[in-house]
This record gives structure tokens, C-alpha cells and sequence, in this order.
């Protein structure tokens, strides 16, 4: 046999030659294990404890009487045992009546669902990775490009990102046009990430799409040279785009995920990039300053595309206007060309007049609270402007853009989900997005106590958030959400107690509890003549946190 050649029955497939996949075995990618052994296959254990249905409080339900049994999100309410005599449970659906087979978010929906994720959880989670678009660009190759499909609106950045995903959808579809959303990661169900016309695929569709790709992950896996398979992220990429193909979409707008350049999104060339603020976090993979952050997020601005930058310290701004020039993108700066020209705090969020590209538009309410949502929306509305080529006299329909905005929703970013004493929920997991809340809470709400239910990542600046926090809260309870990366109670009481002083800090070991601890801080009075009302509790300090929060309150995953 001539040097260098490889029998047949042993050459690996070229994973930037789709002919070389023939005779793949499409079921021949091996699971990912926890101890990283390529040769320990697991089997899904469709049996395993329900998290939303843990979180949601079991067969206790939820706080206060809200979020009871029914909120059990990846398997549906259980029946109620009141149908005629001789009827079977699985003929019920979830008030107990006999069911519809055929709901695309119904119990066996459901099951479909949990197995797909069951299948993909056993991948490398989002936070571990092997920089790179190889994986992602060969199983692209293999469905036929779906990627390249339809034109994308790709946001990047460090904060905002996910609100400005929000508003640019709901301006493109108020345009008229049949949008889809890719963002991440999800507050309460996976089925978030991918949206069709604003709202959330159903259960079923995401199990259709996960088996439908799944044979081509397969064969990019086992073509894989370094041995390494495709990520969680990368697989559910590959189904967005999928999806969008398969809707078809006429515009997609695409978060991503972690940096830019080799973020698995990026294989989208991209009309618009839109940069969100820059600021530090993930500082494994993008480097230990925001300017190193900036030259991998400059990475999704193309060749002949337009960047649309919101706010930047000035050498965040320089990184990425000199990729522009590398590239010789068209540039629109926050501050520059468009911009927020007035904000006024309104009764359940904002109004706003804003300087766009081809003008201003004046009288937008936005449903959204915090002067970082305003120039979130300054910075999707001259995204779309660009999208449609909005330029000098040449304006977007005002009345579409008001009804837009007015439409927006953001789920867990300061969502109120209890009245009295108000419950407010929030995402923020870095100290950026902790001050921006912290400046929130400040300027637009006047509580008469506000405690701090607070669960926080391990792998998160704990300090930098709780920082952000003390000056405006009175109390706080930490605790931990459902995800294993969180960091232990103990650790952050004791980080917690350095902040605020051990007298103004309390822990508790799961959420339901301390939300119940802080609600009990915020209605006791000691003082006769201080007044009930004007109490208010904080659940903040990761995504993880807040969509627990949510389930716990009932919300549906949106």
C-alpha cells in the first residue's frame, strides 16, 4: 500500500466533503458521558425526576396558591380522576376530559420532547466547548445549507442581547414579514430558543426536528479527527435553522451565543450585525477584558453587511470599527446615527421618542422598564431600518413601529409576577446587567422595602453581582436554583454576609423557600405607623433563577 493511504474500511470521512460521508453509519455517534469516556454510551432514562415539574413544587404546587399542580411544563398537569367509570388515564388529558390526541404540546408531545433532550443533554453542555465552525459548517453542508436560506439579523454582544432579538422580531413581523427567532438560553423550556412569527415552537416540532437532523449529527460525529462530537449548542443551531428553512422564514434573527467568530450562529452571513454593549463575561473562552471579547463578537460583522453598534467604551468601539473596515461593512453608531432622543417613565413601562436612520419616531411605548431597554430599542430599530434599507427620508411606517414596540415581550427581564407585595423577576447574571437593574430599581420604582432573593452560578462574578445589588435593596436571601452550577448556599451566604453585613442576609436551600422568607421580610413591621403597602422582592442573579421563578408563579414558557 503507498505511504500515507488508509485502507478504505478506515478513513474517516472529510467533514468539508459531503461525499465522503457515504457509508456512514448514521447511528453511530456515541454519547456524551459526564467522565468524557467516548466509550460510555447512556441510555436516556425517560423515568427521571420532571425539573420543571420539581422546581414548580411538586404535588405542594406553587407560592401563595399561584402555580399549583398545573404547572408542571415538561409532562402537563396530572389528570383528574374524574371521568366516567371504565375510562383509562391515558384517554384523559389534563383537566381529566377525554383528550385530543393529536396536541402539539400535549403529555405525549411532552414525552417526545424529554427524550429528545434526554439524547442531547448527554452532549457537551454550553459551557464547554472547542472553539470552532468545522462541526457546525459540515452538518450545514450536509442538509443543504438551511443557513443560507433567507437574510438574518445576527446580534451579538455581552448584555441585550436577547431584548433586542425580541424587539427586531416583532418589527419584522409587524412589517409583514414571517420571521424566526434563535436565542439562548431559555428561561424555562428549550423550546424558547426557537420561535416562528414570535411565538415558541411546540413540543412536537422541536422532537421532529431533533430526530430529523439527528442521523446527519451522527455522521459528523463520527468524522470528527479530534474525536470531538457536536456540542448541545451546536445541535440545537442546526435545528433552528432547520426550522426556519422548513417554515420558510423570510427573516431570522439569530442571537449568539458565546463570542462571535467561532460561535456556532456564525455560519449565517448575516445583512445586519448588531453589536450590544461589550463588557466581561465568559472570560475562559473570550479573554480577560472586553476588548478581547470585542475582537471574537466583531466576528459576525461579513463582508459588505452593515454593523449596527450600540454603546461602547471607546476602545470596544475601535475593535470593532476596524473590523468594519477589514471587511468593508457599512457602519451605524449609537450616539452617532441613531440614538434615544427622549424617555419618559410611563405606567408598565416607557416613552420613548427615538433618532433613527431614516428619522425620528416619536410616541413609542415600550412595554419594558430601564433606561438600557430604551437604547436597546434605539439599537433594534436601526436594525431594521438597515434591514430594509432605511436610510435619509426614507423612514420606516411609524404607526407599524409604535404597534411593535408596544407588542414587545421579554419575559423575566423586571417582569412583575405578583401584585401585592409585588414580585419582580430578573435575569441578570453579571455585574453589567446586575447595574443596569440596580439603576432601574433606583429611577423608576420608589418601594418601601425591597428584599433580594438572589441564586447565582458558580462559574459567575457572585461578588461583582451582589456589589450591583447592596445599595439598593434592604435584605437579602440567597439560595440556589435547579441547575447543579449553582453556587452552593453556604458560599454565597458567607460572600453575601461580606457585602451586607450577616444581619441583613438570610439563606435558604431552595427557591420556593426563600421567595416565602423574603415576602415574610417585606410584610412584617415592627413600626405601627409605617405603612403595609410599598414592599416589594427582587429574584434575580441568573437565567436559571428567574425561569425557576417563573415556573414557581405559573408562567407559561413564552
Amino acid at each position: 500500500m503507498p505511504r500515507g493511504e488508509e485502507p478504505e474500511e478506515t478513513r474517516r470521512p472529510d467533514l468539508a466533503d459531503p461525499d465522503s460521508f457515504a457509508g456512514v453509519d448514521e447511528l453511530g455517534a456515541l454519547a456524551h458521558s459526564d467522565d468524557d469516556d467516548p466509550g460510555d454510551e447512556l441510555e436516556p432514562d425517560l423515568d427521571a425526576p420532571d425539573a420543571a415539574y420539581t422546581v414548580g413544587g411538586g404535588s405542594r404546587g406553587g407560592i401563595g396558591g399561584i402555580g399549583q399542580l398545573g404547572d408542571n411544563l415538561a409532562l402537563g398537569p396530572v389528570p383528574g380522576l374524574h371521568a366516567e367509570e371504565g375510562t383509562e388515564l391515558h384517554e384523559l388529558d389534563d383537566e381529566g376530559a377525554p383528550a385530543e390526541f393529536g396536541d402539539e404540546n400535549g403529555p405525549e408531545a411532552r414525552r417526545d420532547l424529554m427524550a429528545a433532550e434526554a439524547e442531547l443533554n448527554q452532549r457537551w453542555p454550553e459551557t464547554k466547548l472547542e472553539p470552532s465552525l468545522t462541526r457546525i459548517q459540515a452538518l450545514m453542508t450536509l442538509l443543504g445549507e438551511p443557513s443560507q436560506g433567507y437574510p438574518v439579523v445576527h446580534v451579538a454582544g455581552t448584555n441585550g442581547k436577547g431584548s433586542v432579538a425580541r424587539m427586531v422580531d416583532s418589527l419584522l413581523t409587524r412589517m409583514g414579514l414571517r420571521s424566526g427567532r434563535y436565542t439562548s438560553p431559555h428561561l424555562q423550556l428549550v423550546t424558547e430558543r426557537i420561535a416562528l412569527d414570535g411565538r415558541p415552537i411546540s413540543a412536537a416540532r422541536y422532537a421532529e426536528l431533533y430526530q430529523d437532523i439527528a442521523p446527519y449529527v451522527a455522521m459528523v460525529d463520527g468524522a470528527s479527527e479530534d474525536g470531538v462530537p457536536m456540542s448541545k449548542f451546536e445541535v440545537l443551531t442546526g435545528m433552528a435553522f432547520a426550522a426556519f428553512s422548513d417554515a420558510p422564514v423570510e427573516a431570522a434573527v439569530v442571537e449568539a451565543g458565546m463570542g462571535g467568530a467561532w460561535d456556532a450562529t456564525n455560519v449565517a452571513d448575516a445583512q445586519v450585525a448588531v453589536i450590544t454593549p461589550i463588557g466581561l463575561d465568559h472570560t475562559e473562552y473570550l479573554g480577560p477584558t472586553a476588548v478581547d471579547a470585542a475582537a471574537e463578537k466583531a466576528g459576525i460583522i461579513k463582508p459588505g453587511s452593515v454593523a449596527v453598534i450600540g454603546e461602547q467604551d471607546p476602545e470596544v468601539l475601535n475593535v470593532l470599527l476596524k473590523r468594519t473596515v477589514e471587511v468593508d461593512a457599512a457602519v451605524a453608531r449609537a450616539g452617532s446615527e441613531f440614538g434615544v432622543l427622549e424617555r419618559e417613565v410611563a405606567v408598565g413601562g416607557q416613552m420613548l421618542k427615538l433618532q433613527g436612520l431614516g428619522g425620528v419616531y416619536d410616541e413609542i411605548f415600550l412595554p419594558l422598564h430601564g433606561a438600557h431597554q430604551a437604547a436597546n430599542a434605539a439599537l433594534a430599530l436601526a436594525a431594521v431600518e438597515a434591514f430594509f434599507g432605511a436610510g435619509k427620508d426614507k423612514q420606516l411606517v411609524v404607526e407599524a413601529v409604535r404597534e411593535a414596540f408596544a407588542e414587545v415581550e421579554n419575559p423575566g427581564r423586571l417582569e412583575r409576577v405578583r401584585a401585592a407585595p409585588a414580585v419582580l423577576v430578573d435575569a441578570a447574571h453579571n455585574p453589567m446587567g446586575a447595574r443596569a437593574l440596580a439603576t432601574t430599581i433606583t429611577d423608576e420604582f420608589n418601594f418601601r422595602r425591597l428584599v433580594a432573593v438572589v441564586g447565582v452560578l458558580a462559574d459567575k462574578d457572585a461578588r461583582g453581582i451582589l456589589d450591583a445589588l447592596e445599595p439598593v435593596v434592604s435584605d437579602i436571601v440567597v439560595t440556589r436554583g435547579s441547575s447543579p452550577r449553582s453556587l452552593p448556599v453556604e458560599d454565597l451566604a458567607e460572600l453575601a454576609a461580606s457585602i451586607f453585613g450577616e444581619d441583613r442576609v438570610l439563606a435558604e436551600g431552595d427557591l420556593e423557600t426563600a421567595i416565602e422568607t423574603a415576602i415574610g421580610l417585606v410584610e412584617q413591621n415592627d413600626d405601627p405607623e409605617e405603612p403595609l403597602a410599598g414592599g416589594g422582592v427582587l429574584v434575580t442573579g441568573s437565567v436559571v433563577t428567574a425561569g425557576d421563578a417563573r415556573t414557581l408563579f405559573g408562567k407559561e414558557p413564552a
